[in-house]
């Protein structure tokens, strides 16, 4: 690069950019987070996919966890749509049912916009992030459609509301729950903890 000066050519003219406003920038903080310049940051929808078989023993868990959340029947367990997305609510709510119903893994999906995410939780503890397409590509189509946005929560049937189950009922139907798969596996049916079971 040159310092020697460029002949004049006779114009007047401006170079391309000098002819902009002077602004004083001495004020302006760039946030090292950048999401709020998108939006809220929080999730369009977020949802429990459970391996719990309905949609009453789910809002009753939910209920005894002090979630805030609809349950809604499939045919692979009860997908529990949180109320609450803000910040970490969805994460907080999968820990607190995956501890309540121990030993049984459950996947947290949200989704903002055309993105979404699934995360495995067990036990009260956050696991692997899950590819979105393999928990589409095992589920009922009922479910897909609730997760993609393609159902709306109104269009669905069987809905139980958590605040729609008091904590003593929550109590009674989980322990009455529990008391029956404790009788069928007396019966000589395979389940988890028994010889013949998986």
């Amino acid at each position: 690069m040159s310092d020697s000066p460029r002949p004049d050519n006779g114009s007047d003219s401006t170079p391309a950019g000098d002819d902009l406003p002077d602004f004083d920038l001495g004020d302006l903080e760039i946030p090292d987070d950048l999401s709020s310049l998108t939006g809220s940051g929080e999730p369009d929808f977020a949802a429990l996919i459970t391996q719990i078989a309905g949609a009453e023993p789910l809002a009753a868990a939910s209920s005894l966890a002090q979630l805030d959340l609809d349950a809604v029947p499939t045919s692979v367990g009860a997908v529990g749509v949180l109320r609450d997305r803000s910040g970490d609510a969805p994460e907080r709510a999968a820990a607190a049912i995956s501890q309540l119903v121990r030993g049984v893994p459950l996947v947290l999906v949200t989704r903002t916009g055309e993105q979404m995410t699934a995360v495995r939780f067990s036990d009260g503890v956050r696991g692997d992030e899950l590819a979105p397409g393999l928990v589409l590509g095992g589920a009922p189509e009922s479910v897909v459609d609730l997760l993609t946005g393609a159902t709306a929560l109104a269009d669905v049937d069987g809905v139980v509301g958590s605040d729609s189950i008091s904590k003593f009922k929550a109590v009674r139907m989980l322990t009455s729950a529990a008391r029956k798969a404790r009788k069928s596996m007396g019966k000589g049916e395979t389940g988890p903890d028994s010889k013949g079971g998986i």
